[in-house]
């Protein structure tokens, strides 16, 4: 093998490992945790509410500066909640997305929360749902109320987020996704529905969905809608649009809305769908999920400045439009990348990176300690020494004191 490519090849695995210790590789345990339990009382729905909340690990290092996360707000969370987390995870390690925290909704009455009309009974593909299943239906507006006035408040004064939500639900999750965004459009960025039960009280929620999709101004919001195959065999896309049997209403239904979702590219709405011909209503979720990080997110890729590290200014002034808040190119990040310019001895790349912490994290000691590497690295004693006494002015740190001490002869 040329020298190049093993050169190349190092230095990609370097990377990749610099990356993920940026965000990962702060504490380590015996025990792999994913996410705590909380409880909140409702007085809206008078009862007990468990949470499942993850946090990124980022939250409790204290090597870089505190950082605040969007937030997923995630419906049916005892069937979802981890594998959501562990793609987020995944995904944000490589900056593909941000690091999110995960706000995992377990269900106590289903049907109740997650229907926005009662009915008294109603067909899903070949089950029918009788009176006793329905009979606690139409709550989902008492739901969103929780949410908004009682959830939020609750994981904001408790959790270190931003104010970015994103809302995922499958089913009938995902038919209040679609009743947030037609009559909450405000309450989330981004919102994500799997598979929605459209067909839901003879379709009233959907004829709803095409006057405000016709009429509201969705600047600024998001929607990724995931479309399982629930056909009877024998049958397609083509063949499905003129069947008028109840086993077909379900999907009908979401191809209803995905057409009213097509038709009304004024309304602004940054909108993908997309249909999962291999995967029927219960699998479905785990791909759409998948999929829609990545449509949501997809200015937000690490790739956009491997060639030129100065264009993580630009990346992240775009990042900052898409999220409505000022967004900093993260501390962890920037520090990795400038080690690795340094590694290469790429000096002028690494020192643009060292300064431009310093300039996002004034307040940091770990910038100041990283640029007294740099110039220690470059021979310049005077500034690393400046540096590393600047580092320890803000907190002592038994490293930053050694390298001063052994710079100073002592």
């Amino acid at each position: 093998m040329k020298t190049f490519q093993v050169i190349a090849i190092i230095a990609l695995l370097l990377f990749s490992s610099i990356l993920m210790q940026a965000q990962n590789g702060q504490t380590q345990s015996k025990q792999i945790v994913i996410g705590t339990k909380d409880i909140i009382h409702s007085k809206i729905l008078n009862e007990q509410r468990e949470i499942w909340v993850y946090v990124p690990s980022s939250a409790s290092d204290t090597t870089f500066s505190k950082q605040r996360y969007p937030v997923v707000y995630l419906l049916d969370g005892d069937d979802h909640f981890s594998s959501v987390v562990g793609m987020i995870q995944q995904l944000s390690s490589a900056y593909v997305c941000p690091e999110m925290i995960v706000v995992g909704i377990p269900n106590t009455y289903r049907t109740r929360d997650l229907t926005p009309t009662h009915m008294n009974s109603w067909q899903f593909l070949n089950f029918v749902a009788d009176s006793d299943f329905c009979k606690t239906s139409g709550g989902g507006e008492k739901f969103i109320s929780f949410i908004e006035k009682e959830l939020m408040p609750h994981i904001d004064s408790l959790y270190p987020t931003a104010p970015y939500r994103m809302f995922i639900g499958h089913s009938f999750g995902g038919l209040t996704i679609i009743n947030a965004l037609v009559h909450h459009t405000a309450l989330f960025n981004a919102y994500v529905a799997i598979d929605p039960a459209m067909s839901w009280d003879n379709q009233k929620l959907l004829k709803e969905s095409k006057k405000a999709l016709a009429n509201n101004d969705y600047s600024g919001v998001s929607l990724f809608l995931g479309i399982a195959n629930t056909m009877p065999v024998g049958m397609d896309t083509i063949k499905v649009k003129k069947d008028t049997n109840k086993s077909t209403e379900h999907i009908r239904s979401i191809f209803e809305l995905r057409n009213y979702l097509s038709s009304n590219k004024q309304n602004q709405l940054k909108y993908a769908w997309k249909y999962y011909n291999n995967d029927e209503h219960n699998s479905v979720p785990l791909n759409a999920e998948y999929d829609a990080l990545r449509f949501i997110f997809n200015y937000y890729h690490v790739s956009q400045f491997y060639n030129d590290y100065k264009k993580i200014e630009h990346l992240f002034e775009n990042v900052t439009k898409q999220f409505g808040y000022k967004v900093k190119p993260p501390e962890g990040l920037v520090n990795s990348l400038a080690y690795f310019q340094l590694i290469f001895k790429r000096f002028e790349d690494a020192l643009y990176l060292f300064k431009l912490n310093i300039s996002n994290y004034p307040d940091s000691w770990n910038a100041y300690d990283s640029l007294g590497d740099y110039y220690d690295a470059n021979g310049d004693k005077a500034n690393a020494i400046d540096n590393y006494k600047k580092a320890l002015s803000i907190k002592e740190a038994p490293d930053t004191r050694k390298k001063l001490e052994k710079l100073q002869g002592k």
